[in-house]
């Protein structure tokens, strides 16, 4: 039997175990996420629906029947997604420059926002076409349209009615009364002007022209007034207006309208010499040029014609002015003016 001593200075003897080292620490490992969620065998997830460009926020409810009519799980919310908001990139894109992502509550209501501004606008604009006011006045093209028709829906004794009166339209402020002797069948504007006259209006074209002729109550006096029909627009007759206007080519001697000098009447003798006073007037609220010619019924010669603007004022002293055919010429056209308008008016009113 050996020793304690023997036993510690053999060299058999199993040596001590050495001591251990602390165990080394690995630095921490972000945790992994969580894997996404399987769908469960047999059910195959519709595709993301998006709105104008933006995924739904909400998912789909828990416990509500997918297209197969079973109750699927809920799914998982995607992360929002970034880029243009409309697939083509348009409205609101960010040109896909990965900049800086919109909070979904922001995009919704930006979204939101956008749906019910055009929303609105569509149905402004379909108000406007469905849902005109019946009593808003017509516009400038319907009025225009309506008058290039009215010359052959109006009756003649409208058109043209049998007795006009003027009041205070004679000189010194008389009253007149004029009766219609002959109407014109509805022709083209050829022969109805002086060559000089025809060229001025050329621009505004010439659809149709119908004529009266009238009588004062003594029969001394004839005047022919008309109705030029144009082809033209607004922009048209608003020029041709102004240019009347500024050139005074109302007034010039060598543009004046002829007369209707229609046989077996007391205008059979009314012809260019015979011609006095005249007016014009372009109208720029429909495609209408009125205009009126008056001279004596004896087939006496004018020598110094005289238009009705300048026979009509105080002091003058010319044979139209004297005579009245100045104001036979203006009172006439004044008076079938407005007769036309209203039938426009109820013509207007009946095919709206």
């Amino acid at each position: 039997m050996s020793t304690d001593a023997e036993q510690a200075h053999s060299p058999h003897s199993t040596p001590p175990p050495r001591p251990a080292h602390p165990p080394r620490t690995a630095p921490a490992q972000p945790s992994a996420p969580p894997p996404r969620p399987t769908a469960p065998p047999g059910f195959t997830p519709d595709p993301d629906t998006p709105i104008l460009g933006v995924r739904a926020k909400v998912p789909f409810p828990r416990g509500t029947a997918g297209a197969s009519g079973t109750r699927v799980p809920p799914r998982p919310s995607a992360p929002p997604r970034t880029g243009a908001l409309f697939a083509d990139g348009g409205l609101f894109a960010d040109g896909g420059r990965g900049g800086r992502r919109r909070p979904p509550s922001r995009t919704a209501a930006a979204a939101a926002s956008l749906v019910l501004g055009l929303g609105l606008l569509g149905g402004a604009a379909a108000g406007s076409w469905l849902g005109d006011d019946p009593d808003a006045p017509p516009s400038t093209a319907d009025t225009y349209a309506h008058a290039r028709s009215a010359w052959h829906s109006v009756p003649v004794d409208d058109l043209f009615p049998r007795t006009l009166r003027g009041k205070g339209e004679g000189p010194g402020g008389a009253d007149r009364v004029w009766s219609r002797i002959a109407v014109a069948p509805d022709s083209s504007c050829g022969g109805g002007f002086d060559p000089l006259l025809a060229k001025a209006l050329a621009p505004v074209g010439c659809k149709r022209l119908v004529r009266a002729t009238y009588t004062d109550a003594t029969s001394t006096s004839v005047t022919t007034v008309g109705l030029l029909i144009t082809t033209s627009g607004p922009t048209g007759m608003r020029t041709l207006h102004q240019r009347f206007v500024t050139e005074k080519l109302d007034e010039r001697t060598d543009l004046m309208p002829r007369a209707y000098a229609a046989k077996g009447t007391a205008a059979a003798g009314f012809g260019d010499d015979q011609r006095a006073s005249w007016r014009i007037r372009i109208l720029t609220d429909a495609p209408v040029v009125v205009y009126s010619v008056s001279g004596f019924a004896d087939g006496r010669k004018v020598t110094d014609p005289q238009s009705a603007g300048e026979a009509t004022q105080r002091g003058a002293t010319s044979a139209p002015a004297q005579s009245g055919l100045g104001n036979d010429a203006r009172g006439i056209a004044d008076a079938i003016e407005p007769i036309f308008r209203r039938a426009l008016s109820t013509i207007t009113e009946t095919t709206s």
